[in-house]
């Protein structure tokens, strides 16, 4: 039986007693984005306990990754946090690689930086957006997700889709940079902080704002720590833990920037983190940009774990077969047989694949630790004691990403 259920038979069994009501929040509510439960028992306004529940978006990501090969289930990736899907597909090849004992190429390298960076930024504009809407600020909806589409309109330049990507593969991504790219990514970069700036005057010193978000859903440090959180959740409480610096993957190690961290863990300091973090996403987007060098972006053919070219499948008998063998069953590449855990800073915290291999062209297991489960467990803690109007504001700073919580 599931603390859910035994909370709610205690309920029962009990009674909330002669104050106490005991009601659903959710899944209907608009602020749960008609995926997310929560039980709540109240007495009077005040919440005495809260109690999520999960399952409204079960989908089997990992027991797909048992039948799929290691470049298919990238577009398995792309449906776990959808609002930032390279991130994703960036952090699943990252650990297959890591079990294959690869790099990909610096050139291929530096563009998964910059959709990754691109990627955070259009994940917290989605959060800043939404959190805003439901505590009654439309306008800052409308500023972020206009710059968001701007960011889809870099992501299908460069890899053909706008919202599920699939574009990395093993040893590289699914094809260069076009023509252009360069030039379009530093022009939103020029002028995205105006429009940060802008929500930054609309929000930070708004008292309606300050106010409902100030001194809310407080967690310390060292329950932070204890509950497993990571990503803005953790540096909002003051503990500067980022991977890309802790553990740095890529080319972040040559690159440039602050870690933004917060003091007091309430509802306002995690969206004055995530708004830091996005203009060092434009600082590092504009480094990569800048030093991101000429060369291949698939490791060469000899490697034999990436597709070549159709322009060369279609002239050269080498090339024909290799793209035979990689296609066709039962030929493909077999990793050895281990297993490893790849671990990336994403929007939410750290997103980690562990993979297990038996020597097949398709992994053993496949688990997930997705950000959103793990810090969606710390919910019941930052609610108890506040008032109901503050769920909303609470969950909103979370921005759990319900597939996320159902694997």
């Amino acid at each position: 039986m599931t603390t859910a259920e035994l909370f709610e038979q205690k309920v029962v069994e009990q009674g909330p007693g002669p104050s106490r009501l005991v009601l659903n929040f959710g899944p209907q509510h608009p602020a749960t984005h008609g995926t997310l439960r929560i039980v709540v028992e109240l007495d009077g306004e005040r919440v005495v306990r809260a109690v999520p529940h999960i399952g409204y978006l079960h989908s089997g990501f990992e027991k797909v990754g048992e039948v799929l090969d290691y470049n298919q289930y990238v577009t398995i990736t792309d449906r776990m946090n959808y609002m930032s899907p390279l991130a994703n597909n960036i952090g699943w090849h990252l650990a297959v690689e890591k079990l294959l004992g690869v790099e990909a190429p610096p050139r291929a390298q530096y563009i998964r930086v910059v959709l990754a960076e691109l990627s955070r930024i259009a994940d917290h504009l989605v959060f800043v957006a939404t959190h805003a809407m439901d505590l009654g600020a439309f306008t800052v909806f409308l500023w972020c997700f206009r710059e968001r589409e701007k960011c889809y309109d870099i992501f299908e330049m460069i890899t053909g889709a706008r919202y599920t990507n699939s574009y990395t593969r093993v040893g590289g991504v699914s094809g260069d940079a076009p023509e252009g790219f360069k030039e379009k990514v530093l022009d939103f970069i020029a002028h995205f902080p105006e429009t940060l700036n802008e929500v930054d005057e609309m929000l930070t010193r708004n008292r309606i704002w300050v106010e409902r978000t100030k001194g809310i859903g407080i967690i310390s440090s060292e329950e932070a720590i204890s509950y497993g959180l990571t990503g803005p959740l953790l540096r909002a409480c003051g503990v500067a833990l980022d991977l890309r610096v802790a553990q740095p993957y890529l080319v972040y190690k040559d690159l440039d920037f602050d870690i933004p961290i917060g003091r007091n863990g309430d509802v306002y300091d995690r969206y004055l983190v995530r708004m830091e973090e996005m203009r060092q996403s434009v600082s590092l987007t504009r480094q990569a940009i800048e030093k991101m060098p000429e060369g291949p972006v698939n490791l060469g053919q000899s490697f034999k774990m990436t597709l070549p070219d159709h322009r060369i499948v279609y002239t050269k008998m080498e090339s024909l077969i290799h793209h035979f063998e990689l296609v066709m069953p039962p030929t493909g590449y077999r990793p050895p047989v281990a297993d490893v855990y790849g671990a990336t800073e994403t929007a939410n915290g750290e997103l980690g694949f562990y993979v297990v291999s038996d020597g097949s062209k398709i992994p053993y297991r496949v688990r997930v630790r997705p950000p959103s489960f793990i810090n969606y467990a710390a919910f019941a803690r930052m609610c108890e004691g506040c008032m109901l109007s503050d769920i909303v504001a609470i969950l909103g700073s979370l921005n759990i990403i319900a597939a996320e919580l159902d694997r």
